[in-house]
């Protein structure tokens, strides 16, 4: 992947992380991905904790979805196998388009780091009202992962030959 002379657009990103137990105090994840989204010059628009309970979560980003100051919502928790683990079907059911690639890539790359221990996330992508909505699993490890191995480049505007900034301005564009 390359950068061209594409003008950098900060985005208005807000950050869910799925816990029972987390607080801001605690939530190693969601401040780990405030502070790289930051450095990157994107903007903190929201964050928030909710417990794992599928319509809260639902709730929540269902809220930031129609918000018109947030462009992408990134969540951390609740991807994986427990039984309160609910991510994937509370989030899934809000997407007008899945980001296919994106958990299969997400766990190529975490392979390289846990083996095949990848096996266990469930990380999965969407979008709905042209706002891209990337669910990671809970550990910082993996958002460092997904943020360095995938969303720092496809949110960066100068990234060629394609990133999704491209597509969330178009959305933006033909809603006017």
């Amino acid at each position: 992947m390359s950068h061209s002379e594409a003008a950098f657009v900060a985005l208005r990103i807000a950050i869910l992380t799925v816990s029972d137990t987390r607080s801001l105090d605690n939530d190693t994840s969601g401040a780990y991905l405030a502070q790289a989204l930051g450095e990157a010059g994107h903007h903190l628009a929201d964050r928030r904790i909710v417990i794992d309970d599928i319509h809260r979560l639902r709730a929540q980003v269902s809220a930031w979805i129609i918000a018109d100051d947030i462009d992408v919502i990134i969540t951390t928790g609740g991807t994986g196998f427990s039984g309160r683990d609910s991510t994937p079907e509370a989030l899934s059911v809000l997407f007008d388009k899945q980001v296919d690639g994106f958990g299969e890539l997400f766990r190529q790359l975490s392979l390289q780091e846990i083996g095949s221990s990848t096996l266990q996330s469930r990380a999965l992508a969407g979008m709905a009202r042209g706002k891209f909505i990337f669910c990671l699993p809970g550990s910082t490890g993996a958002c460092r992962t997904a943020w360095t191995g995938i969303l720092q480049a496809q949110l960066d505007a100068r990234t060629r030959p394609c990133n999704f900034v491209a597509v969330i301005r178009t959305f933006q564009q033909q809603a006017r």
